[in-house]
């Protein structure tokens, strides 16, 4: 204790640290900063290439590790800010009954390296595996979704989540469905998910009216579970509209500081 936290940062574009579809790794008191050839992941658990047949064919063939999970836990990440780098994901799970604990994903707004163009990143996590567990998740300024969950039986246990700061255009920031990215993204595939204690918030700082439609979007099925969610208009310009599938009210100057909650959804 007391020695700081190892810093990795990879210079190719390859990610910093990868782990194999294996029972109980334990990854801890890391930071990892974005380089300066964009990585297409910086922390990748699991076998990419089992992903790659699961998108292709519908099927989780990934191992079962829940008598032995692997965990990451204190683990830092930074695109920019410290050094320039770029990253398209942040952590990507590819692995089942993973454990996240304490997870700090930042896309830089301030410090070296940074601008819209600058350190580029679409995703801070994304979740391929089932039954992943988070507890302290925070995610910032990403430039797609900052969490993207495809895994069945999901669960989020406290997120913090702040929109990124510096989209040049509304067109610059759409999903090509609807205004900007939802924050966090349960996908239609995905079978059960549970979230508790989530808190989205915006600071649109180039003075540009940015519209997000929803800041969370989550399939309408059985097994969805969300309790205590809500948006927060900082400061800038803009607004995010609802905070879920078009539920609850919308935060803009109008409110601004205050929080708009949904306290269960469906």
């Amino acid at each position: 204790m007391g020695l700081g936290f190892a810093t990795l940062v990879p210079q190719t574009g390859r990610p910093a640290l990868t782990v194999t579809d294996v029972d109980g790794v334990q990854i801890t008191g890391l930071i990892v900063d974005a380089g300066p050839v964009n990585s297409s992941t910086l922390v990748q658990l699991g076998n990419s290439r089992l992903r790659s047949f699961a998108d292709r064919f519908g099927i989780n063939l990934f191992g079962n590790h829940a008598s032995n999970p692997s965990s990451l836990s204190d683990v830092f990440f930074r695109i920019g800010g410290a050094t320039a780098g770029s990253a398209t994901t942040s952590i990507e799970i590819n692995s089942n009954d993973v454990l996240l604990d304490d997870i700090w994903a930042w896309r830089a707004d301030h410090g070296a390296g940074v601008g819209w163009i600058v350190n580029t990143a679409d995703h801070g996590l994304v979740v391929n595996g089932d039954n992943v567990t988070a507890l302290g998740l925070f995610v910032e300024h990403y430039q797609k979704e900052q969490v993207l969950w495809n895994g069945n039986g999901g669960e989020t246990i406290f997120y913090q989540s702040e929109l990124p700061y510096d989209p040049p255009s509304q067109g610059a920031w759409t999903d090509g469905k609807a205004n900007g990215y939802p924050s966090y993204v349960v996908s239609n595939s995905a079978s059960g998910h549970q979230a508790y204690g989530f808190g989205i918030y915006s600071f649109f700082n180039q003075g540009i009216n940015i519209i997000e439609d929803n800041a969370m979007t989550v399939p309408t099925t059985k097994g969805i579970q969300i309790n205590d969610v809500g948006t927060v208009f900082l400061n800038g310009s803009g607004q995010i509209t609802h905070v879920i599938n078009g539920q609850g009210t919308t935060a803009s100057i109008a409110n601004g500081g205050s929080l708009n909650p949904v306290v269960i959804y469906p």
